[in-house]
């Protein structure tokens, strides 16, 4: 039997945000992951859907393949936009990456373009634009959001049915305050450019085993924050949008 991989306390906060959005796509539907990372999140997606996840980063890559092969899925390296040019997806899933993207509305609209009619966009981002710290600069984030501006760029790229929920508190802060420290410690000796550091985002902090265990820990949390979703409060955002049906 295939073991689950484990998701950091951070994916376990967005984990129900994330499930509500996904929950009105069929069982069985082609679902694009773009940035899988390691490949937790879609081992997961991939149990549910036909799933297609993409990752840049060779290291995480190779990871994200294993996992998600094992799961029923697949995995492909590179360009998400490049290699589903002429795919069509009932939902396109982004996790912590929009953040990384220098042009962030062209990649919405990208995005968009892989949604069949009534397909369903579903991202997650870190909040609070004026919270920009060193573990932002340490991962090559451009920015973090808010929730009227995220709702907003949804809207702007045609989605309809849009909904915003926060995350992360009050553990997010907690967490958010240790991976800055790390940051600072760190004094930024990684790579230079934000496109470098993104690259290696994806494996930064992400644990190795002990997946009951951290979704244990993961679990007051998540129902702590629940009165919260609706709320400025939080260290993070997962927002959802659906593409205009045809006629």
């Amino acid at each position: 039997m295939m073991r689950t991989p484990p998701l950091t306390l951070n994916a376990w906060l967005r984990f129900d945000a994330i499930r509500r959005g996904l929950r009105d796509v069929p069982r069985g539907a082609e679902v694009l992951e773009v940035g899988a990372g390691q490949g937790a999140f879609g081992a997961r997606l991939a149990r549910r859907f036909d799933y297609v996840g993409v990752e840049l980063d060779q290291a995480a890559g190779q990871l994200a393949r294993e996992r998600v092969t094992a799961a029923g899925g697949r995995l492909l390296l590179g360009d998400a936009i490049a290699l589903t040019e002429n795919r069509r997806f009932a939902a396109v899933c982004a996790f912590e990456v929009l953040e990384h993207i220098a042009d962030d509305r062209a990649a919405l609209v990208q995005w968009c373009a892989r949604l069949v009619p009534g397909g369903k966009l579903v991202i997650s981002v870190p909040a609070g634009s004026h919270r920009m710290g060193a573990w932002d600069a340490a991962v090559g984030h451009y920015r973090r959001y808010d929730r009227r501006e995220l709702a907003h760029d949804l809207q702007d790229v045609g989605l309809e049915n849009v909904w915003v929920a926060s995350h992360g508190f009050p553990l997010g802060y907690a967490l958010e305050a240790v991976r800055n420290r790390l940051a600072d410690r760190a004094a930024r000796r990684s790579a230079s450019t934000p496109e470098e550091r993104t690259s290696g985002s994806g494996r930064s902090l992400q644990p190795a085993s002990f997946a009951t265990l951290m979704w244990l820990l993961a679990l007051p949390f998540r129902l702590l924050q629940l009165p919260f979703r609706r709320c400025p409060l939080g260290t993070g955002l997962v927002a959802v949008g659906q593409l205009p049906r045809c006629g």
